[in-house]
């Protein structure tokens, strides 16, 4: 069983939901492989879909809020007791070791947080089904077609085409994203935030 599978089986063991469709918004167009929404939608969530890991603070703190979200018949025990899964750095979720008293600081965080509201989440353009049938490198294909239609991308865009790179163990470029979304270096360039530009480094560094 590969890593991967393993924080998966870790997850389903405890019955947990860590994917989400959107609920109200409606697809643009619809595919066999999945749904396209021209303007984005917030309201997809899937966790460890992808083999990038947590590896930053913010992204574990956002990582457990939405597991908070997403599993409401969740109690306080069994909440710190997930969360205490994910943070060991054995279980392949984590890149960075996470104190007691880190824990137990995002814990309380979390569950100070509101949860009337959705946990705010990037906006995603294209959806594809769990069981689509088709490569990473497809994926990567059908993303650059889709949002290479309008040429106008937004860091959304770029992030997608990132995770998907990555997901295929290959460094990600601006060469690489620029020619994925059929656009120029100098696009990519204006349209990533220096968020990007680290999240860019933290992925290819965990490359294989």
């Amino acid at each position: 069983m590969s890593q991967f599978d393993r924080n998966m089986d870790i997850l389903n063991r405890r019955k947990l939901i860590y994917i989400r469709p959107p609920v109200t918004d409606q697809p643009t167009e619809v595919y066999d492989w999945g749904n396209y929404y021209e303007y984005g939608t917030h309201q997809h969530y899937a966790l460890f879909r992808s083999k990038a890991k947590i590896n930053t603070y913010k992204s574990l703190k956002w990582h457990l809020l939405v597991i908070w979200y997403l599993n409401p018949q969740l109690d306080q025990d069994d909440f710190e007791s997930i969360a205490q899964d994910i943070v060991k750095k054995e279980n392949g979720y984590v890149t960075f070791k996470v104190s007691e008293h880190l824990l137990k600081s995002i814990i309380y965080e979390v569950s100070m947080c509101d949860l009337e509201h959705p946990p705010v989440n990037k906006a995603r353009k294209i959806i594809f089904n769990w069981n689509c049938g088709l490569t990473q490198e497809q994926k990567l294909k059908i993303v650059g077609q889709m949002v290479g239609r309008s040429k106008k991308i937004n860091s959304d865009d770029i992030y997608d085409v990132m995770l998907h790179l990555h997901h295929d163990n290959k460094k990600i470029t601006i060469q690489s994203i620029s020619a994925a979304l059929n656009v120029s270096t100098r696009t990519v360039h204006r349209n990533m935030p220096n968020e990007l530009k680290k999240e860019k480094e933290l992925l290819n560094q965990q490359l294989c």
